[in-house]
């Protein structure tokens, strides 16, 4: 029998290799599916795999067997429907590229196998082994570059569309006209049967150009975490620099505001974001009025800006009133001005005497209670307080709640309703 030349073996070889094409993709697909777990799926996923497979190893022995140049092979379609698959569930482009590596790898063993098989001199095995790696390598080169683009734009496709249709319906959560709640779930990935604790993230970066989504699921997962909730967070984008946020909280949840500022630190470069944060709440309705507390509070850090304050929770001290007081700054700065005189002056002096006030009334106007808080010595405290009092130019007695109400929209919101230092 004459002996084989390195072309006649890569032609027989790939004709072996076809007759047990059957055998040899069902045996690939098990060995990647076991291999990289997030293609280990349901039946449907488990079936596309397969096709996608089977094609792309018929394509390379066919160029193999056949010398087909690759401007002349068609991808199969299943290879492109699989990645568009992968794409809606969420599994990452990483596993899809794996995928195609290990089974060049896979398929260049069964090759070198066959050829061993064979009865060819060393000179023929050498020139079919460098055929069959630069074929399968142009390949997988090839059809890579393929099915990531489409994984790509489908990945951003589905997105878009998933996005669309959870702002929609969370639109319609805070609007309170949900009819269909499981529908709502199924939509938003989310269950509303639970207790909420909502949330508003933003960034304070005036006009940004980049999209901050990224940056408020990483911290959005990181708040999940501190606040021990159940499950993956929701979170939709409002605009550039805001996005909604709702966590799955006990009960009993009362969040640490010190710690989440801590959490939020860490979470990665500048712009920090910011976080405002409703009450928990239950059910539907509970999803609702967690939400709208959590913008309150938000608009109140913001008219404030205080970049002292990272965390904001509308169970604060204060903030309830300081929330209405946002609706009509104008008439606010008046009154604060007339109520408080030049105790309403924008300056660090003034500033200690607001907050020793606020705290003394808080404390039912205790010397003693007020120091402690403080940690400050009593006397100290009725020296602030008496020049509180001067600088309201009245006894702090008259018109208390007036007086503290103004306090309480100085502390929140800041240099919005006081008077330019003089």
């Amino acid at each position: 029998m004459a002996q084989r030349s390195g072309t006649d073996l890569v032609e027989v070889v790939a004709a072996a290799l076809q007759a047990r094409l059957a055998d040899l993709t069902g045996a690939l697909r098990d060995r990647l599916s076991s291999r990289i777990s997030e293609l280990d799926g349901d039946a449907a996923i488990i079936d596309l795999l397969h096709a996608s497979i089977e094609g792309n190893v018929e394509n390379i022995l066919n160029a193999l067997r056949h010398d087909i140049p690759l401007d002349k092979i068609e991808p199969p379609s299943a290879a492109y429907e699989y990645a568009r698959r992968l794409a809606q569930r969420g599994v990452p482009v990483s596993a899809l590229v794996r995928a195609y590596r290990l089974g060049q790898q896979n398929l260049l063993e069964l090759v070198f196998a066959e050829c061993d098989r064979m009865d060819a001199p060393p000179p023929a095995r050498a020139a079919a082994y460098e055929r069959v790696v630069a074929v399968t390598f142009d390949y997988i080169d090839w059809i890579s570059q393929r099915v990531i683009t489409v994984y790509e734009d489908e990945r951003e496709r589905w997105l878009a569309e998933r996005n669309s249709a959870r702002v929609g319906r969370v639109d319609e959560l805070v609007a309170g006209t949900v009819t269909d709640v499981d529908g709502a779930e199924r939509v938003l990935g989310y269950r509303l049967r639970v207790s909420h604790l909502g949330a508003v993230l933003w960034v304070h970066e005036t006009g940004t150009q980049q999209d901050q989504l990224t940056r408020f699921t990483r911290t959005a997962t990181a708040v999940a975490e501190a606040l021990g909730a159940r499950g993956t967070p929701l979170l939709v984008p409002h605009d550039r620099a805001t996005a909604w946020a709702w966590f799955a909280v006990p009960e009993d949840v009362v969040p640490d505001l010190g710690a989440l500022a801590v959490r939020l630190r860490a979470v990665g470069e500048p712009p920090l974001p910011r976080l405002a944060l409703g009450r928990p709440a239950s059910g539907v309705e509970g999803f609702r009025r967690t939400h709208l507390e959590a913008v309150q509070a938000q608009q109140v850090a913001t008219v404030g800006d205080d970049p002292r304050r990272a965390v904001t929770g509308f169970d604060e001290p204060g903030l309830k009133v300081a929330a209405l007081l946002t609706h009509d700054l104008d008439t606010t700065r008046t009154w604060v001005r007339e109520t408080l005189g030049e105790l309403a002056r924008d300056d660090e002096q003034h500033e200690r005497l607001r907050h020793t006030l606020l705290l003394f009334f808080q404390h039912d106007s205790s010397y003693t209670a007020t120091a402690e808080a403080m940690l400050m010595h009593k006397n100290s405290v009725k020296y602030r307080i008496a020049s509180a009092a001067k600088a309201l130019g009245r006894p702090i007695g008259s018109d208390r709640q007036a007086i503290e109400l103004a306090l309480t929209a100085c502390h929140w919101l800041g240099r919005a309703v006081l008077a330019e230092a003089g």
